[in-house]
């Protein structure tokens, strides 16, 4: 019916309801309308009319109202089947998005799978992806996380913001670094650099002079480092670590005192300054981290028992608006105390994060259940964790076998015959792996392989990026992108002949004394070879501070000018450093821009050496791998030996507090879930150890009284040994110790 339309009739209708309107609704008409037909009538099929005029005032139109629609919305159509992709752990996950979320992810449990398909969830309902925040421990699983969630949604992912906690925190910063003080443009310390300054302060405040002997720079700078992850005082850290230190508490603190008025001075920035500025720009412009908390409404972070008390504290300041926080880890897996970590973090969150949701991820998709039996045993008698049992679809494989072995020797010549067989029967030597608690609990083993044949690379030393050659060549750089870096310049300097530390300090303050500090340190009065070398500085780099130069273009420059140096300073092993240099050329080559370079590597640097990853004139079968467990953690591998379990080596004999036995616990659980398919555990007896006098002849407490229902225990014996091994069988026979069991045959010696 038109608005006007039978308006006769309509008011005729309306009249008959006038009596009950205005009393049922409390209603009285204005004095206006008296007298004049009812103001308010109703259509019969549910629509409302309402007549705001006279009867006579037909310019008014007709108002008509709709009636709200009931009826529940279409189902949101989703291109991915997340139920079906997921297990019903992980689609729960992946499906809560509000509030206060931990998700407990046991080893193998598919975490990283959870993580990419909430975030493709959260896009696909609606979500803006520039309000998710993906923080990670290292910027390569960020990386691989958002592409594959990006592959899965056809690249929506590409403004989700990803990063390691350093790299989101250098990106804040870069933006507000003058609220605080400092230039914007601030030059990132890696660690190698933070030791140089602090062995410059240690010599200007004459420590390196003193009659008794001080403590090196390494130690300082880690004292330095742990009171600003642990959010405490140099004393603190004196007293829960060094207290044999504590008689150089005054000097350790004057350090600490100049090397933040250094930094802060020259707009430097050590690793741990990016975490400790950002959580002072959250806390002291409430207006910024207000607006990232607005920005950044979904929070998600990786690892989270990793994570130290800064990282808590700058997540809670993040989220402070919204308390949206996933925080996916495993309490099981926390062995990082020693650079801050703590997993107070993982088993507090619920009481940071009030009415937090707890998913467990138990379902396995690494490891055989007999592994995940044994593996669920060690962890089982922890003293605060949060319970979970390892299960997997993979019931049936081979029991984890505990080797007790007379000698190291015994042990190496074990592991060495072992991979041997593994690879006669299919298992490439890239999928297998030897892990250990520390570093030179493998060099005899390395021998055992080399006389073997057997490639390997090792894991746990040092980094590519500490290395002499290579921080070299990065200073020369690290000058172009800030020419007031005294740090670098100091380091450059140092590698000319004939200068020694005092005439470094006169000249760096004469180059820095103006601006174009390569002509001024071309013009420094100097004669002989030491001007000839520093007006050969001078002229590399004004060379390499072009514009138009990509960073592999000045990096090659470098190297040039570099290589004499090198082989001067290093001529037993020049040609493996040159190696090195040409690999990093070709490492530069990804970059445009030498900012960011320079950044990706003092945040994320690269690990291997050109030498241990190649292995030379040799039809490349791959590599086995020996590793210390810390660095072996988030990988896995087919077989996997853990070598030198024996009390006193693993836990130590120097772990006495019960939060370091705790973590050995958990390192030993780390290690044994690295195995897929075949896992052996030896430990060596009869070890005298000479610190204190002891004989260690027993298997780790982790694993001493298991069932051999769980383990089976294997001893070694010389191929014709036949009377040990009656000995050892009537030594065990019927005893049910998990140190009886079979024995394995070592190749006869050769004489």
């Amino acid at each position: 019916m038109p608005a006007r339309a039978g308006m006769a009739e309509l008011q005729a209708e309306a009249a008959s309801e006038a009596a009950w309107i205005p009393a049922c609704a409390g209603m009285t008409p204005h004095p206006h309308y008296a007298g004049m037909t009812p103001w308010r009538f109703s259509v019969m099929k549910g629509a409302s009319y309402e007549w705001s005029g006279g009867v006579n005032d037909e310019s008014r139109p007709v108002k008509y109202v709709l009636r709200e629609d009931l009826s529940p919305p279409p189902p949101r159509r989703f291109r991915i089947d997340y139920q079906k992709e997921l297990n019903p752990a992980q689609y729960e996950a992946a499906l809560t998005h509000k509030g206060p979320l931990l998700v407990l992810a046991g080893a193998g449990s598919g975490k990283t799978r959870t993580l990419i398909f909430r975030v493709a969830r959260m896009i696909e309902e609606g979500i803006d992806p520039g309000s998710i925040l993906l923080l990670t421990f290292t910027r390569r699983s960020a990386e691989e996380m958002l592409e594959r969630a990006g592959t899965l949604l056809a690249g929506e992912c590409d403004r989700v913001v990803g990063g390691t906690f350093h790299s989101f925190a250098n990106t804040i910063l870069r933006r507000y670094a003058a609220l605080l003080g400092f230039s914007n443009s601030f030059t990132i310390l890696d660690r190698g650099d933070s030791e140089d300054v602090i062995n410059l302060l240690r010599a200007r405040l004459g420590l390196d002079k003193k009659e008794r002997r001080f403590p090196k720079k390494q130690t300082i700078l880690e004292i330095i480092s742990l009171s600003a992850n642990k959010l405490c005082s140099v004393p603190e850290v004196l007293d829960m670590q060094f207290p044999h230190l504590f008689s150089e508490l005054e000097e350790l603190t004057r350090i600490d005192d100049h090397y933040r008025r250094y930094k802060h001075e020259r707009s430097l920035l050590d690793y741990d300054d990016l975490l400790t500025k950002l959580r002072e720009l959250l806390q002291s412009h409430p207006e910024i981290a207000e607006r990232l908390s607005h920005t950044l409404r979904y929070i998600m972070v990786d690892e989270y028992q990793d994570t130290n008390r800064l990282q808590a504290e700058i997540i809670r300041a993040l989220a402070h608006s919204h308390d949206n926080v996933m925080a996916v880890g495993d309490d099981a897996q926390s062995i990082y105390s020693f650079r801050g970590a703590t997993v107070k973090n993982i088993l507090e969150f619920p009481r940071l994060f009030p009415n937090t949701t707890i998913i467990k991820l138990e379902e396995n998709y690494r490891s055989t259940q007999p592994i995940l039996d044994l593996s669920n045993h060690i962890i089982q008698n922890a003293k605060e964790q949060y319970t979970k049992n390892l299960f997997t679809k993979r019931e049936k494989g081979v029991k984890p076998t505990l080797v007790e072995a007379a000698s190291e020797r015994y042990q190496s010549r074990f592991v060495g015959q072992k991979i041997l067989d593994l690879r006669e029967q299919g298992v490439p030597l890239p999928e297998i792996a030897v892990l250990f608690r520390s570093s030179f609990h493998s060099f005899d083993l390395e021998l055992e392989l080399a006389r073997r044949n057997l490639p390997f690379i090792k894991r746990g030393g040092f980094k590519f990026i500490e290395t002499t050659h290579i921080k070299d060549t990065l200073a020369h750089l690290r000058i172009i992108s800030n020419p007031q870096d005294a740090v670098s310049w100091h380091r450059v300097i140092l590698l000319l002949e004939g200068i020694g530390p005092k005439s470094a300090e006169k000249i760096l303050a004469h180059t820095l004394g103006g601006p174009d500090q390569a002509q001024r340190l071309a013009d420094y009065p100097a004669k002989g070879v030491m001007g000839e070398d520093l007006k050969l500085l001078a002229t590399l780099l004004a060379e390499v501070n072009d514009p138009d130069l990509k960073p592999a273009e000045q990096m090659e420059a470098v190297v040039r000018y570099y290589l004499p140096i090198l082989k001067r300073t290093h001529r037993d092993d020049f040609p493996k450093r040159q190696k090195d240099l040409e690999h990093f050329i070709v490492m530069t080559e990804r970059y445009t821009s030498l900012e960011r370079m320079l950044a990706d590597m003092a945040l994320e640097p690269p690990n291997n050496s050109v030498g241990d990853v190649i292995a030379e004139d040799r039809e490349d079968e791959g590599l086995l791998t020996l590793s210390t467990i810390h660095s072996a953690k988030g990988l896995e591998w087919h077989s996997v030996f853990i070598i030198w379990a024996t009390e006193g080596r693993f836990p130590s004999l120097y772990n006495k507090d019960d939060d370091e036995l705790e973590e050995e616990r958990r390192l030993m659980y780390v290690a044994a879930t690295r195995a897929k398919e075949n896992l052996f555990i030896s430990y060596p007896i009869n070890i005298f150890d000479r610190t204190t006098g002891m004989v260690l002849s027993k298997p780790s407490r982790f694993l001493d009284g298991i069932s051999r229902t769980l383990l089976e225990p294997v001893f070694l014996m010389e191929e014709d040994d036949r009377r040990e091994n009656a000995w050892r069988s009537d030594r065990y026979q019927g005893s049910g110790s998990s140190r009886s069991g079979g024995s394995w045959t070592p190749p006869p010696r050769r004489r």
